[in-house]
Parts: C-alpha cells; sequence; structure tokens
C-alpha cells in the first residue's frame, strides 16, 4: 500500500497507538494521534520526541481538524463501541480497525493467533520460544509490542496475543493458524453480554478457509463447540480426553501428540495443570508447522514462567514467593491455586473488582488457601462474599508491602499474589502491581 503522502488517523496515545503512528511516518504518511484524556506529565517528552518525526498529535478530544480526509484510522484497543468519535468516523465514511487487521491485510498466512480468557500470554510466549528455533517468530500483540514493528522486518510467523478488544475491531483477520486456550467471563461491561465476549474472539476462526488451522480446547464445551461450525482443519488439545483426531493429551504425566510421546511434564519448568495445556498448545502449533518432535520437545525444557504469571520469585526461610500479578480475574487466580497440591498456601487477592462471579474463586479458596488476604477496592465484596460462604480466614490489609509481611507471619509453604481483580485502584498496571511484590519479597531478609 502506498502510504506516502497518506493522511492516517491514530485514536489514542497508547502503545499501539504509538508504534503505529511511527511506522506510517517512516512511509511518508501524514499520521494524527488523537487522544480524549488529559497528557500526563510522563507524556510530554515522548510527545516532543513524536512531534519532531512530524507526527501531529492531540489531546483532550478528536477534532474534526484531526478526522476529516484520513484514508483510515487505527484503534488503540479498548476504545468502547459506543464512543462518540466512532460515530464520526461512520458519517465521514473512514474505516476504522485495529493494528492486528492492518497486519493480516500483508501477512494474514504468516500469523499465529492467541486468544481466551486465560492462558493467553504464556501459550503466546511458548509458541514464539518452540518456533524461534527455527524460524523468526516474533512475540507479539496484546502484551505491549504491536505487530506493526515487525512488518517488512522478514518475520516468517507472528505470534499474537489477541484480546477481545483487538479482535472485536479484527473484521477479516483470519489467521494461518488460530488458538483458542479457552473462555470464561470477562469484560462483559466492555462486551455487554457474554455471548458478544464470545463472539469477539470467535470472529478471526469463522473468518478461517479450509487451509488454516485451529487449536481448540476441547475440556471447554463451549470452544470445543466451535470446531463445528469453522471451515479450518480443527486441532483439539485435552487433559481428560483421548483418541480424538489430531489431538495432544496428557496420559501418565507424559504429552502426547496422537499417538506420539512429546515430553514428559516432569521436564518442564512451568507449573500447573494449566501450564500442561499452554504446553500442548505449542506443540499443535510447532507440529501443524511441521517441526521434528525433538526440537520441540528441547525448547519445551528451557520455557520458563513469564513475568507475573505464576513467575517464582524467591525462597525465604521454607516460604516460596509466587508473583501471579497478571491473574486479574478469579477464574485466573483459580487456576493459579489449584497449581499448588498438598501445600500450605496463603494468598493475597484483591484490587479493581471487575464484578464477575465469585461462585468457583471461593471454592478454589476454602479447598486450597489456609488464609486470604486482601487489599484494594475489592476487599469489602470479597471479604463479605467469603464470609457468607463460610471461610472466615481473611484478613484486610492498606498496602500490598503491609499484606506480604501478614502473609509471611504463618510461615507456609507458598505465598501467592493472585489479586483476581484489575490493578487500577493502587498500581497504574498488573505489570506494576507485579514489580512492587518482586521488589519487596527480594528485599526482605
Amino acid at each position: 500500500m502506498d502510504l506516502k503522502d497518506k493522511k492516517i488517523l491514530i485514536l489514542g496515545f497508547s502503545t499501539t497507538g504509538i508504534a503505529s503512528a511511527k511506522y506510517f511516518i517512516e512511509k511518508g504518511a501524514d499520521v494524527y494521534i488523537s487522544e480524549n484524556s488529559k497528557m500526563a506529565d510522563k507524556q510530554i517528552a515522548q510527545v516532543e520526541e513524536l512531534r519532531k518525526k512530524g507526527i501531529k498529535i492531540e489531546f483532550e478530544g478528536h477534532s474534526d481538524e484531526f478526522i476529516e480526509g484520513a484514508k483510515f484510522c487505527i484503534l488503540s484497543p479498548s476504545i468502547p463501541t459506543d464512543a462518540p468519535v466512532l460515530k464520526k468516523l461512520n458519517e465521514k465514511n473512514i474505516e476504522y480497525f485495529s493494528d492486528l487487521e492492518y497486519v493480516s491485510k500483508f501477512d494474514n498466512k504468516k500469523i499465529v493467533l492467541i486468544t481466551g480468557t486465560n492462558g493467553k500470554t504464556t501459550t503466546t510466549a511458548l509458541v514464539s520460544h518452540i518456533l524461534s528455533q527455527k524460524y523468526f517468530a516474533p512475540y507479539c500483540g496484546n502484551i505491549g509490542i504491536s505487530p506493526i514493528e515487525y512488518l517488512d522486518k522478514g518475520v516468517e510467523y507472528y505470534a499474537i496475543e489477541a484480546s477481545s478488544y483487538q479482535l472485536y475491531y479484527s473484521p477479516t483477520l483470519a489467521p494461518k493458524i488460530g488458538i483458542f486456550t479457552n473462555l470464561t467471563p470477562d469484560h462483559i461491561l466492555w462486551h455487554k453480554t457474554m455471548e458478544n465476549y464470545f463472539e469477539a474472539k470467535a470472529k478471526p476462526f469463522r473468518n478461517m478457509s479450509e487451509n488454516d488451522f485451529a487449536i481448540l480446547n476441547y475440556d471447554d464445551e463451549k470452544v470445543r463447540s466451535l470446531g463445528n461450525e469453522i471451515k479450518a482443519k480443527v486441532y483439539y488439545f485435552s487433559l481428560d480426553k483421548q483418541n480424538v483426531e489430531n489431538q495432544a493429551y496428557l496420559k501418565n504425566n507424559k504429552i502426547y501428540f496422537n499417538d506420539e510421546e512429546i515430553i514428559d511434564t516432569k521436564e518442564l519448568q512451568i507449573v500447573g495443570s494449566h501450564n500442561i495445556q499452554n504446553a500442548m498448545c505449542a506443540i499443535l502449533s510447532a507440529k501443524i508447522i511441521g517441526m521434528e518432535n525433538n526440537t520441540v520437545k528441547e525448547a519445551l525444557k528451557t520455557f520458563k514462567a513469564i513475568e507475573h504469571r505464576l513467575e517464582f520469585v524467591r525462597t525465604i526461610e521454607g516460604t516460596a514467593y509466587y508473583n501471579d500479578s497478571k491473574g486479574t480475574n478469579p477464574e485466573a487466580s483459580i487456576v493459579a491455586i489449584n497449581s499448588f497440591e498438598n501445600q500450605k498456601v496463603v494468598l493475597i487477592a484483591g484490587g479493581r473488582d471487575k464484578k464477575t462471579s465469585l461462585k468457583d474463586f471461593i471454592e478454589a479458596v476454602k479447598q486450597k488457601i489456609s488464609k486470604v488476604v486482601l487489599i484494594g477496592e475489592a476487599t469489602k465484596r470479597f471479604r463479605d462474599e467469603l464470609s457468607e460462604n463460610g471461610y472466615m480466614d481473611i484478613v484486610c490489609s492498606k498496602t500490598l508491602e503491609e499484606a506480604i509481611d501478614i502473609a509471611s507471619l504463618d510461615r507456609p509453604d507458598i505465598v501467592l499474589l493472585s489479586p483476581a481483580c484489575a490493578s487500577f485502584d493502587m498500581f497504574e498496571s498488573y505489570e506494576k502491581r507485579g514489580e512492587a511484590f518482586k521488589n519487596y519479597v527480594l528485599s526482605k531478609k
């Protein structure tokens, strides 16, 4: 696409927006970034740097001057579907879509897309790690690196983590390989209904052709059912079911692809049944591409947990500390809780409440957790619902650091930060929350 002197609009001064703007300005486009909020002090230097490149930037609005005449618009992922600026774009017949959609227009058949409610980040990292043994297969998407950064860079496969927001704004995206890890309630305020949430994630699978490949969770009924509705060749993964065609499964603590043994789970450096599923997804993508079993196995053996997802930090006087700050909904925290068997575990939870059901979370806590230390805005609801359901070992804390000290008092086997909530009441991101946890644990004597 010839972009020279074409006006390109970017909505949102975000990681996605900034990466897109830099790409388009290098292609000779006339680039405009429009942001609805006020400019923060920490953004000033970056704004000046971008303006020196010739990029026009406005804050506190979406002016007609910036919108008028745009060839197309790249959206930052979280812009609501009912945002007034989208109505403006529709009235002016300006097409808008995600950065993933833009990349797919050129490199669709190089995309390995990973979506689902939980497990996306680890699975994406695993896919990239394994494929990178033979190919240039960068890890990008909903992890803070836009795939636009890799356009025209000789990528052989993109390992792209995709959120439901990004997929909603990617109407024609049809990856070569699509992975759907699981589905549980999340982002319902944005999507309005659970079915809308599912359909946003299902859309790229529905776009796929007979020459594409879908990797689906057989143990998740809703995800499994998608296999009967799409044209792509379907591969399943399961912890329980065997003898399904084109499948990765678990047998005697070993992962198999069809009848081929790939790896003993004892050789993995990541813990929990959910990480076995994540490994299965990565194995299937590698087998579809044609990689040899031994190459896949050796890569799996060297993969370590990603930052902020059930990440081992340190052991102090017999207590191991795990950072699962990326557990931003109850279902993600349940996965983390269930990763530890026959151990005394103290859980640190809380933050900005997503208001989803706590029923299954409470059951997991009752079965596996010796004490819960609560922080943040969600404290009252979590405390009330836990106690109403018969769980009384609860302590409330005003700071994360205090929560860590309280959690350590009983000398448990495990102190687990897995908040089941967003971070934005106390921290600007789950990464910052995880870093605060790790820094404090590492500073303890």
